[in-house]
């Protein structure tokens, strides 16, 4: 026997309790027609002990039915098997000593169950015209508190109860009563809550399976179902079963309120259980099977018409969200920003869910709008997320008591939507919703759900008390909707996809360029290539003009300017080959002892130096990792161009040191030459550009864009900080081989 406890009284099996109500009886047979339950109050019925029915052919049932032709359950069953479907043609009407029953018959796994209930009924013969004139009153009302109200009014008419209520279910499984019609004497209950616990989980399983659901009598006591040995280790599975026994918990908790009779009609919105048109009576009262059936209608008109309202109102919202996210994505195709289509526009990231504020957190930077918390707080809950976040959406409306921080700003972030749009990056669209604080009526403390005995064990116990209890409830915000939490989904795609296509476009430019460049390279290659012979040609003739003795001192100037030229184009062809080789080579990593270089550059220097009072210095020289050759290049032009802009200082000085900072190591090549303004800063690394006060110095332009290009190709960085007569101070960087990733 299962023992209810507080740990497991949401466990409780109460789709096989093993019992009947005892206002009927209770047979069910195997796929072989024989009788393999029956419930022991059948003797009560038929005058036979159930014991003795056990094992024998459906027939044997017969016999105790006036007036029933022979084999007619063994026709009903098999007419409904082979409709697959046993409902319409309930209930079959039977008569047992001189009473009339209703016959019901149903499927339970392999067994057939026959359920046996007195045709009694005191209420208003003309059934069926009631029941019309419920649904046109339902189906004419055009709010939902009328809707509500004449649901409970048309079902009590047709059951004559005491109090009919329609009693909503909130998220949380905890119910609201927003309708009833009831005797006038009675207390309203409109507006009252109920916990979760009074219709526990796997109850309102049941609701949804069963739409109807009849307790006659709360003092009767249930009879017990027997089988036959071989069935002893099955359950009969009564879900379905009007008959299926209460469990003494909610048997219990019906007595302590006072009622003698209950009965519910189950109303569900796309599938779930939206609530219950829940039904008192204060005396015994049993309906029979019409009358739960055209409750039943009632419920179910009662359903489609919620629905029907609920999809008018989802629609409203739905072309809303719709607009607004159709909106931004006009903006995302038009390749706008997307900080600036989400927050910069008419329709922002706040109308595509309805919110007090929102924050968008996209290549780390943090953007937000509306009524939000401060940034620094933001920035804390985003962090907070990454580690809560499982799924790639994340809603609360109760953020103070899961995340303590947000108690400060609850009254605008007391409900959180979180959508990931790139869990590796950790950006994210979120909004906020204010607190709304609420005085909830309980019916009764739903904190006490248990009672001590003597022995000062604690028992699960239904509530005695029903008298209102109020809670005030802050810190919570509207629940976000299913509609919510989509419309946060489509956005994020829709961002996703725009980021993607971006990401799509870049990498065809930059594959467009890298194929420019190499195209560029070839080019600049061949041409300074085969430039050479026909330059070797020119020089080689203008030499020959020149050593001619009988000239006339105009010309052989002539041939002397040629010569040099000639000689100038072709160390500016020298230096366009270098810079395409450059581009073409592949980088072979060592280690490069940097003081052997730079020692053997100042030498060579020094000795070609025009101003004998050159001052070359060097510093720390921490090694480079890189290829030797392009880094020689590096420092080879950087320390040429120091020597050659300072050399009308009186005092040329030119220094170059090095240091090592986490994984970067930086060389500075200083001067005290004619420096260079801002603006030529950038300029002066592009291809043959020089800066304005240069034109005076030999040159071709091309050296730093050499420079810059290696150092582009070991990842590394150059720039300078210098103005024009007080030097300049030239910095490369480089990234540590073993911090690094392989460059090639």
């Amino acid at each position: 026997m299962f023992q209810v406890d507080l740990t497991n009284c949401d466990r409780e099996p109460i789709h096989i309790p093993g019992k009947i109500q005892s206002h009927g009886f209770l047979v069910a047979v195997n796929s072989s027609y024989k009788i393999a339950f029956c419930s022991e109050n059948i003797y009560s019925f038929l005058g036979a002990e159930a014991a003795t029915l056990l094992g024998k052919e459906i027939e044997t049932l017969e016999m105790f039915l006036q007036e029933a032709q022979p084999g007619f359950i063994r026709q009903a069953i098999g007419f409904a098997k082979r409709r697959n479907e046993f409902r319409p043609s309930n209930p079959y009407a039977v008569e047992v000593k001189g009473q009339e029953f209703n016959l019901i018959l149903s499927q339970s796994a392999s067994f057939y169950v026959l359920e046996f209930e007195p045709e009694i009924s005191d209420l208003q013969s003309n059934l069926q015209q009631a029941v019309g004139r419920s649904l046109s009153e339902m189906l004419a009302d055009k709010s939902l508190s009328l809707l509500l109200t004449n649901a409970a009014k048309q079902i009590r008419e047709i059951i004559c109860y005491d109090r009919v209520m329609v009693y909503q279910f909130h998220k949380d499984g905890h119910g609201e009563v927003v309708a009833e019609d009831k005797e006038n004497s009675l207390e309203s209950w409109i507006g009252l809550h109920y916990p979760a616990s009074d219709i526990p989980k796997q109850a309102r399983e049941l609701y949804k399976l069963n739409l109807t659901r009849l307790i006659a009598d709360v003092q009767q006591e249930p009879s017990a179902v027997i089988t036959l040995p071989e069935h002893v280790q099955e359950s009969l599975d009564m879900t379905c079963n009007a008959l299926r026994a209460v469990s003494p918990i909610h048997i219990q908790y019906l007595k302590n309120m006072g009622v003698a009779s209950s009965f519910s009609v189950s109303i569900l919105h796309q599938n779930e259980l939206w609530g219950l048109v829940a039904c008192h009576n204060y005396t015994p009262r049993f309906i029979n099977y019409q009358q739960r059936e055209s409750a039943r209608l009632v419920g179910q008109v009662l359903s489609s018409a919620l629905s029907f309202r609920q999809h008018e109102e989802d629609q409203q919202s739905t072309y809303k969200r719709r607009d607004a996210i159709e909106g931004i994505t006009r903006l995302l195709l038009r390749n706008i920003p997307v900080e600036e289509a989400l927050l910069k526009h008419e329709v922002t990231l706040q109308d595509t869910v309805s919110s007090g504020g929102a924050a968008l957190l996209y290549e780390n930077k943090l953007s937000i709008i509306g009524s939000v918390p401060d940034e620094s707080f933001v920035e804390q809950l985003i962090s907070w997320l990454g580690d809560q976040m499982q799924d790639d959406v994340f809603e609360t409306n109760q953020l103070p008591q899961i995340y303590p921080l947000a108690e400060k700003y609850k009254d605008v972030a007391s409900g959180l939507l979180a959508c990931k749009l790139s869990k590796e990056l950790k950006e994210y669209l979120i909004w906020f919703r204010p607190e709304v604080i609420t005085t909830v009526n309980w019916a009764g403390n739903p904190q006490k759900p248990g009672e001590y005995d003597a022995n000062n064990i604690l028992h699960i116990s239904p509530r005695t008390s029903f008298e209102v209890w109020k809670e005030q409830v802050t810190g919570t915000s509207p629940t976000w909707t299913n509609d919510d939490i989509k419309a946060a989904q489509q956005l994020r795609d829709e961002v996703n996809y725009a980021i993607s296509r971006k990401a799509t476009e870049l990498r065809v430019l930059n594959e467009k360029l890298r194929e420019a460049y190499a195209e560029l390279d070839t080019f600049s290659y061949t041409i300074s290539h085969d430039l050479k012979n026909p330059l070797t040609t020119i020089k080689s003739y203008s030499q020959l003009i020149g050593r001619q003795s009988d000239l006339e001192p105009k010309i052989k100037n002539m041939a002397m300017r040629i010569q040099q030229g000639a000689d100038k184009m072709q160390a500016m062809i020298e230096e366009v080959l270098q810079y395409s080789r450059v581009g073409q080579s592949k980088i072979q990593i060592k280690a490069i002892n940097m003081l052997k270089m730079l020692d053997d550059l100042r030498h060579d220097l020094l000795v070609a130096s025009e101003n004998p009072n050159l001052e070359l210095n060097i510093g720390n020289t921490p090694e480079i990792q890189g290829e030797e050759m392009m880094i020689f290049q590096v420092f080879s032009n950087l320390l040429s161009n120091a020597v050659k802009y300072s050399k009308n200082a009186d005092q040329p000085v030119v220094t170059v040191s090095g240091s090592t900072k986490d994984d970067i190591i930086t060389y500075e090549v200083a001067d005290n030459g004619i420096g260079i303004p801002d603006y030529e800063h950038e300029k002066i690394f592009e291809l043959f550009s020089r800066a304005e006060d240069a034109n005076t110095f030999e040159g071709t332009g091309v050296g730093l864009a050499i420079v810059r290009r290696i150092l582009e190709k070991h990842h590394g960085k150059i720039w300078l900080e210098s103005e024009p007569g007080k030097g300049s101070h030239f910095y490369v960087s480089f990234k540590r081989y073993e911090a690094a990733q392989l460059l090639n």
